[in-house]
């Protein structure tokens, strides 16, 4: 079977990884080709285009990137054609998949498409697209399949992937010695996998390290990402940047500091407690806030419907509320053992392990059934 998979980000790389290794072991005659990165590369992808080519984030930048965006799609669109696979899995990237989608469908190709875009969050109105020219949609979180349901579509929940690379990731036990941490506490900080991210929100996560000199701050260093980019960046003593270690980063820290979006869960799985931090353009922002229906930013929150860890959004997201909730993730006993109670809950509701076994057994029984 010839599988063509498109993932934009990062955590669509590492979720496509994980479900192409559980595909081989159904399949031996798989044969993978696509859009994506350096963990689908490994896990047995040909990699058509590296998402670092393709990954922008905002309405500004979307825009003003939109020449190579139209490209992108459009050479994708020609190599899926030209390929002929037998079926196409889209990753999450709406903003991309939703304009393959429809040509795929058109071309008598199956349309999979796994982790659903938020559509639950924000222009509702694309689940006609996917209604349209989706064959079968894989969610990942639980109050996904309620949502579908309001529009009479039918969607497969099979678990959160991250419980699976989490549970397969067996961490570096020589992690500190490799790195010369030491025996000093550690604080992860996740500005993010995208350059525009990162070099709006590090520079004031960083700023947090001269007021903590018993704590070593450990930068993990986006994947894809040339180690110049962050040269520019604060130094200090206790500042350290590492690359392709951030569970276990994760694994060693007493508290972290995250760009919202799937790091924010990534940590939870991890007990790190947190505070999630989201700043885009000015513009970017105002457009959002306006068409986001949504009460949180972090997945932890949005999947307890709760505040459990602060976010510090926009304006928010400045020195001195910085340093006030680090200051309690680090000093307040109770407050951060009442965050660690809520994360214990997480794994019960979001499936437990085994996810991307799940979403292979359905995809290659459809296949089967010529759904």
């Amino acid at each position: 079977m010839r599988y063509y998979l498109i993932a934009g980000e990062a955590s669509g790389d590492l979720h496509g990884a994980n479900l192409v290794r559980a595909l081989s072991a159904k399949d031996p005659d798989a044969v993978f080709r696509g859009f994506g990165g350096d963990a689908m590369h490994e896990a047995g992808v040909d990699i058509v285009t590296h998402y670092k080519e393709t990954a922008y984030m905002g309405f500004v930048e979307v825009f003003m990137h939109l020449r190579k965006i139209l490209n992108n799609i459009k050479s994708c669109k020609q190599d899926i054609t030209g390929w002929k696979p037998d079926v196409v899995i889209l990753i999450d990237y709406p903003g991309f998949n939703l304009r393959i989608a429809p040509h795929v469908h058109e071309i008598g190709i199956k349309v999979f498409y796994y982790i659903s875009p938020q559509l639950w969050a924000w222009k509702s109105s694309r689940v006609n697209i996917i209604k349209q020219y989706v064959d079968r949609l894989f969610v990942i979180l639980p109050f996904e399949e309620a949502f579908y349901q309001k529009f009479n579509y039918p969607v497969s929940f099979v678990g959160h992937p991250l419980l699976d690379a989490i549970a397969s990731n067996k961490g570096n036990e020589h992690f500190r010695e490799q790195f010369q941490l030491g025996d000093k506490q550690l604080i992860a900080v996740l500005p993010g996998s995208r350059k525009q991210e990162i070099t709006v929100k590090l520079p004031v996560m960083l700023s947090m390290a001269k007021y903590y000199p018993e704590f070593v701050f450990v930068v993990a260093c986006a994947p894809g990402m040339d180690d110049s980019f962050y040269a520019g960046f604060e130094k200090r003593e206790n500042i350290i940047y590492i690359s392709g270690s951030t569970y276990d980063i994760l694994r060693n820290a007493y508290a972290a500091m995250v760009t919202s979006g799937t790091a924010t869960l990534e940590t939870a799985l991890f007990r790190v407690p947190q505070v999630v931090c989201y700043k885009g353009s000015v513009i970017s922002y105002h457009i959002a806030k306006r068409l986001v229906k949504i009460k949180y930013i972090s997945l932890v929150n949005l999947i307890a419907d709760k505040q459990v860890v602060p976010e510090l959004i926009q304006h928010d997201f400045n020195h001195d509320s910085l340093r006030t909730h680090l200051d309690l993730l680090l000093k307040d006993a109770a407050y951060r053992n009442t965050m660690l109670s809520e994360y214990d809950k997480l794994y019960t509701v979001l499936g437990g392990v085994g996810a991307s076994a799940r979403t292979a057994d359905e995809m290659m029984k459809l296949l089967a059934e010529g759904k």
